[in-house]
């Protein structure tokens, strides 16, 4: 029988240890979350996932391939609004979405090939670049090409980092420093989330 303390941390994990059990008797929900957070190409959960994936409560193979999917298909959407509505629904001139889809919409007309396979890492550019590219002139046929490959290279790239951060804290840490291993992960996102912000003033610097 379980008991209440049990209870208690099931439903209410206190520890890295509890949340990752809770992931892996729930990773059909835990995949369909990754697949909606991967269509905004959100790099710290695609990051933890590869981390859950080291842990074994998700597969490396499947969460691999739900955030390639996701990835693909989130771009696909908002290229589909751009092309179908164009600016219409942007709204003022001055709010931050407008003027991000503009700085991604002005490197899309100079470089659109290393920008399809890089914009899903810097933030702020990544969740309305497939919005620039629908705007601009880019043929559905090369974006959906050049989308399907920087999808799934983003995706590798960023569960596997994920996956190795988890090996290397393995080895640094016991089973029983569960504390300890939720403070790495946490520096390890947020360190990852400083250098998107990086990229991110780096690009608006290049437009």
């Amino acid at each position: 029988m379980t008991s209440p303390g049990t209870g208690a941390r099931l439903l209410f994990p206190t520890d890295l240890t509890s949340f990752l059990d809770i992931i892996r008797q729930h990773g059909d929900v835990a995949y369909s979350l990754m697949f909606g957070y991967a269509a905004s190409h959100s790099l710290l959960l695609t990051l933890f996932a590869g981390y859950a994936a080291h842990s074994g409560a998700l597969s490396f193979g499947t969460v691999f391939m739900v955030c390639w999917l996701g990835s693909f298909t989130g771009d696909v959407i908002r290229f589909w609004i751009g092309r179908r509505f164009g600016t219409r629904w942007l709204g003022s001139s001055s709010s931050r979405i407008t003027r991000a889809v503009q700085t991604a919409a002005r490197l899309a007309d100079r470089h659109y090939v290393w920008m399809i396979l890089l914009h899903r890492y810097p933030h702020g550019i990544r969740g309305v670049a497939g919005f620039a590219y629908g705007i601009s002139q880019l043929p559905w046929s090369t974006f959906l090409a050049l989308n399907f490959v920087a999808a799934g290279l983003w995706s590798c790239a960023t569960v596997s980092v994920g996956y190795a951060f988890g090996h290397v804290s393995e080895k640094v840490m016991s089973d029983a420093s569960s504390g300890l291993g939720l403070v790495m992960l946490v520096l390890f996102l947020g360190v990852s989330w400083i250098v998107s912000k990086k990229l991110e003033r780096a690009v608006e610097r290049s437009t």
